[in-house]
């Protein structure tokens, strides 16, 4: 299965609730923090709600 790097950029602060805990879910707790997980619907779509927070990259 393929792999994502997933990476914050911007700020949680006056996000709503609902992003902030996306980004939680997603294990992303600091800025510059990076995290890696398996590209599935799920996570994917966790990523595309947050995607003005993030950058995403995929691995080998």
């Amino acid at each position: 299965m393929a792999k994502i790097l997933v990476k914050q950029v911007r700020s949680k602060i006056n996000c709503p609730l609902n992003q902030k805990r996306t980004l939680e879910a997603l294990g992303l707790r600091k800025m510059g923090q990076v995290v890696e997980h398996d590209a599935t619907s799920a996570i994917l779509g966790m990523v595309n709600k947050v995607k003005h927070l993030v950058s995403v990259e995929e691995t080998k």
